[in-house]
């Protein structure tokens, strides 16, 4: 689920009382589509193993911090869909590389 403007049509991400910039306080919950493309990543590598960080622009407009999972790093540009996991005992967003489909 994302907030989004109802007079602008605009998604925020986030969660907000008003629209970043404008101010508009109509935000309502709407489903997100699940889709994004890598903006950015980068491996952290700690005794335990190695994982990634990844900046994703989410399919509405915002970009959020998140993992890509399945993968110690991928292109700029991957298009990946998310699903919740548990990490740390606590639900959160993660990525997968989104699957290649038919043309």
């Amino acid at each position: 689920m994302l907030q989004r403007s109802r007079s602008t049509g605009r998604h925020v991400f986030y969660p907000r009382g008003a629209v970043p910039g404008t101010g508009e306080t109509d935000l309502e919950w709407v489903p997100a589509s699940g889709e994004g493309t890598v903006y950015s990543i980068t491996v952290n590598r700690t005794r335990e193993g190695a994982y990634n960080l990844a900046l994703v622009d989410l399919a509405e407009g915002p970009r959020m911090l998140s993992r890509i999972e399945g993968a110690e790093t991928v292109p700029i540009g991957t298009r990946v869909t998310a699903r919740i996991a548990t990490i740390d005992g606590a639900p959160a967003i993660v990525f997968a590389v989104a699957s290649q489909g038919a043309a």
